[in-house]
């Protein structure tokens, strides 16, 4: 696949994942098309060498693997490749119709560290899953994406405040409320929500509980005078999701690798299916249930956890470590830090660099300034849940966390060749 054909396949991709429930759909979707077998978790598991496999939890986290025809797994090791499915958004609250001075809004609260400024005066519409009961009387769950734009989130004039391009703060409660239209006091999100449900095809009996947020219907897109960016929402850290799918999909798949997506990470991963929670090890204990073929198979194997890096922009240079500084279009870039927010080591930085110098692709490194905090990834809780070897990764980018953020558009498909190579290596 060469690096159109990957920017477009990603920026579909993009498009049609504006949840982590849609990323996990569609990445089942592709897997199946490629001859992956759906192992769900609640039933027994036959697994046969030279299989491939994903499973799901909570519909927002997946884990993909394939699994050697020759040397069993304690010989070989496993290529396991780490990602997140979740971004900072703007999430919709329980109960959330509020009716003032005529304009039907919404109440919201923050999901992660968003950057807020960034979510006003956007083309927003609604996402997320849904769970009702059938005419049955069965709970069930569905996913709905109203797709047109249906919300805005609209500034407040320059004239009635005149001090917002010098001192503004942004009141999460009051200030983010988007405006969906003059509705009267009888307008019921659930009933709404039912419509949809039944548009696609469900009987629903009774709308129980969501979970929704809002997102910028704007599409992904090439820009720059030679297309040199790609431009998106979700970036951080989908891009990384597909750029892991997309390599473990053009793998010869002799070799056994993982994909891990974790949800959760920008809320610290604390959950029963983020990367602080069981679901990887779990998985590790179903496939080698044997504690010394599982302990051996581990220390054989490694760890590349992908996700997007901060690419030194040119009007706040001062914000980076002066030796260390990475440029869209330069290549993915290793993260490094001594207090371990990023899991990388020499020995880890090393194997990568070669897999990098062997399919051609430059490599730079991130350390944060001395005089910064440092963020972090699902790099150091996937180590230390199963003592594998770890090296953080990801490609450079600008306006991390914002609505609609900027990366190199050679970047991903580079960082896709070298997990390629990685879930193709023999022996690590």
């Amino acid at each position: 696949m060469d690096q159109a054909t990957f920017n477009r396949e990603l920026m579909d991709f993009l498009a049609a994942s504006p949840t982590p429930f849609h990323a996990v759909r569609e990445m089942a979707r592709r897997l199946s098309a490629a001859g992956f077998v759906d192992r769900a978790e609640a039933e027994p598991w036959k697994l046969e060498p030279g299989g491939r496999y994903f499973t799901t939890r909570n519909d927002s986290s997946i884990i993909a693997w394939t699994l050697p025809g020759g040397p069993a797994l304690p010989e070989t090791g496993l290529r396991m490749v780490g990602a997140h499915t979740d971004s900072p958004c703007l999430k919709v609250k329980p109960q959330p119709e509020n009716h003032r001075k005529g304009y039907l809004q919404l109440g919201v609260e923050v999901y992660g560290g968003a950057l807020l400024n960034p979510w006003f005066d956007r083309d927003l519409s609604i996402a997320g899953r849904v769970s009702y009961l059938d005419r049955g009387g069965a709970i069930a769950h569905g996913l709905v994406d109203f797709k047109d734009p249906v919300a805005v989130i609209p500034s407040l004039a320059i004239h009635l405040d005149r001090d917002a391009n010098e001192n503004r703060a942004i009141n999460k409660q009051t200030y983010l409320p988007p405006v969906l239209g003059r509705q009267g006091d009888d307008f019921d999100l659930k009933t709404l929500l039912r419509q949809r449900l039944e548009a696609a095809g469900a009987g629903v009996g009774e709308i129980l509980d969501h979970e929704l947020v809002l997102y910028d219907t704007q599409r992904p897109a090439l820009v720059g005078l030679e297309r040199e960016f790609i431009a998106s929402a979700r970036l951080d850290n989908l891009l990384s999701c597909f750029v892991g799918l997309r390599a473990m999909l053009e793998a010869s798949g002799d070799h056994g690798a993982l994909l891990v997506c974790n949800d959760h990470e920008e809320v610290g991963s604390t959950t029963a299916s983020g990367a602080r929670g069981p679901m990887l090890t779990q998985m590790l204990e179903r496939l080698l249930p044997g504690p010394e073929e599982r302990n051996r198979t581990l220390s054989r194997s490694m760890l590349i956890s992908a996700d997007n890096a901060h690419g030194v922009h040119p009007n706040f240079a001062d914000r980076h470590d002066d030796q260390h500084w990475p440029l869209l279009n330069h290549g993915p870039v290793i993260k490094m830090n001594a207090n371990q927010r990023y899991a990388s080591n020499s020995e880890t930085a090393a194997i990568f660099r070669r897999l990098a110098a062997d399919e051609g692709v430059a490599v730079q490194s991130f350390v944060v300034r001395s005089d910064m905090a440092c963020g972090s990834t699902i790099g150091p809780l996937a180590a230390a849940e199963t003592g594998v070897r770890t090296v953080d990764v990801g490609v450079p980018q600008w306006a991390m966390h914002s609505v609609r953020e900027l990366a190199g558009a050679a970047d991903a498909f580079n960082l896709s060749r070298v997990l390629r190579r990685f879930f193709d290596t023999a022996a690590l």
